[in-house]
């Protein structure tokens, strides 16, 4: 059994590519296909980005849009058998 999952990406970490938000804002490191979750330090809301935590608020400056002639599809593929 196959099971596929098609990720639009819409925007991306402007120092580090390989992190992209997807339309339904769901963080995914293209790198190793995974999902990161938003998670509490002490009171702040952020992301864990490779070993540094990045607030919410530091994360607005940080993001852009991907342009178009970029390829925006994720493509996940979870095989079992």
């Amino acid at each position: 059994m196959q099971i596929t999952v098609i990720y639009v990406a819409k925007w991306r970490l402007k120092n580090n590519h390989d992190y992209v938000w997807t339309t339904c804002k769901k963080l995914i490191n293209r790198k190793t296909c995974r999902e990161i979750k938003k998670t509490i330090k002490g009171v702040t809301a952020g992301y864990w980005i490779g070993k540094t935590f990045i607030k919410l608020d530091d994360l607005r400056n940080q993001i852009e849009l991907i342009p178009n002639e970029t390829n925006n599809v994720l493509r996940f593929l979870n095989s079992k058998k």
